[in-house]
């Protein structure tokens, strides 16, 4: 499974590129100030907050009403109204259920809001999911004269849960940590895909078929939020035949 709608071609850097790219890479911060953990928002969402600890990402409009609504809980209840107990709320008022025990007295399309909204909670999150695929080269055609695929399997990587725009890509050597290829995706979206979501293909070729062990990774980078994906096992480095 991987985005087919966008594919980008990227080059295997030289010499020069990758002592640069490590550079970068080695002074990048491991978090970046918008990077809140695995709570990060994508860009244009906050925690809703209808508790310290709700982080529910919504629309900063919504979280100022569940401001709103909380500083007015006590004068929207009606203890004992309806048989529901002390936190019964007045007429024309529901409990808002934000969260398991949530009972602040709101209007009923406040509910209706805090339940679509916990439904996207995961697909509003920088989750920065990163797997791999492979593809082969299709036959390059001049004229009528075309050349066979050469039949090699690269590795392909595919994310979503990114904020819309630039993902940049590596792919390192686990023994050192050397910086063996990058390259930069557009996360956009996608149907089928949680917010930003990007396919791009490498040169490096994929030897997982060789029956070898992983000895190098891949990891992604959202530089909107600084977040890093977790580590994708890759396994490269085979001869070609």
């Amino acid at each position: 499974m991987h985005p087919t709608d966008i594919t980008a071609r990227a080059a295997l850097v030289g010499t020069a590129m990758m002592t640069a790219a490590v550079a970068v890479l080695a002074t990048a911060p491991s978090a970046a100030a918008e990077d809140f953990g695995p709570d990060t928002c994508r860009q244009g969402y906050v925690w809703r907050e209808a508790r310290p600890t709700d982080h529910v990402c919504v629309t900063p409009a919504t979280r100022d009403r569940a401001r709103y609504d909380n500083s007015r809980a006590a004068g929207r209840r009606d203890p004992g109204h309806g048989g529901y107990g002390p936190n019964a709320c007045k007429e024309g008022y529901v409990w808002r259920e934000a969260f398991s025990g949530d009972v602040v007295c709101v209007e009923p399309a406040t509910r209706s809001q805090a339940r679509q909204d916990n439904q996207l909670a995961d697909s509003r999150k920088v989750s920065a999911r990163l797997w791999k695929t492979r593809w082969f080269a299709a036959p390059r055609c001049d004229g009528d004269t075309c050349t066979a695929p050469d039949g090699i399997a690269r590795i392909q990587l595919n994310g979503d849960h990114y904020n819309y725009g630039q993902v940049r890509v590596y792919i390192r050597r686990t023994s050192d940590n050397r910086l063996l290829w990058s390259g930069t995706a557009t996360a956009r979206a996608q149907r089928g895909y949680a917010g930003g979501a990007f396919g791009i293909r490498t040169n490096v070729n994929d030897c997982s078929r060789q029956g070898r062990r992983p000895n190098g990774y891949a990891q992604a980078y959202d530089v909107v939020s600084g977040r890093w994906s977790a580590r994708t096992p890759v396994t490269i480095g085979c001869a070609v035949l």
